[in-house]
């Protein structure tokens, strides 16, 4: 049982991306995933009792190491001088394809009011947007999406745990 943990617990660290129980499963094939979920909740609760520098978390379909976020001012002062990540106008687009996906790009332009080229680029080139299809209407314009990497980066499991419109208005107040 331990040598499983500490298996799992090497192959979380050494996966770039959050690593999911269906991947973990055929490395171990004739291992329930029931049971891989088990560890990974094992060391998920080891992890939070430590009280550590680093978790590990569900995100994105996966698990995957993550510093706690209440060290994220520490993290923040050792990536300074970085550039930033995502523009205001690039975040705004953001959250319209998060919110309104699969949505075309007209669509984006007419919410934020202004022509989004720039921004949807550089969501691409991030891979924190993707193309998920044609809309069936004339000209076939193309859908957009979030990826994975969205759900990283915004330490999210799935779209379901993005905040309501409510919540936010809460938030602002």
């Amino acid at each position: 049982m331990e040598e499983m943990k500490a298996i799992l617990e090497a192959l979380v660290f050494a996966s770039e991306i959050p690593l999911s129980v269906d991947r973990i499963g055929e490395l171990f094939p004739g291992t329930e995933k029931n049971e891989i979920k088990k560890f990974l909740e094992e060391l998920i609760q080891e992890y939070e009792e430590r009280k550590g520098g680093i978790d590990l978390q569900a995100v994105a379909g996966g698990y995957q190491f993550r510093t706690r976020a209440d060290f994220s001012q520490w993290v923040k002062k050792l990536r300074m001088g970085k550039p930033a990540g995502l523009t205001p106008a690039a975040l705004e687009t953001l959250a319209v394809v998060a919110y309104r996906q699969p949505v075309v790009k007209a669509d984006i332009d007419r919410f934020r009011g202004v022509d989004v080229s720039g921004s949807l680029k550089g969501l691409l080139e991030k891979k924190l947007v993707r193309v998920v299809g044609r809309k069936d209407v004339p000209g076939k314009p193309i859908l957009y999406g979030t990826t994975k990497k969205f759900l990283e980066v915004f330490n999210l499991k799935d779209l379901a745990e993005l905040p309501t419109l409510r919540e936010l208005k809460e938030l602002q107040e």
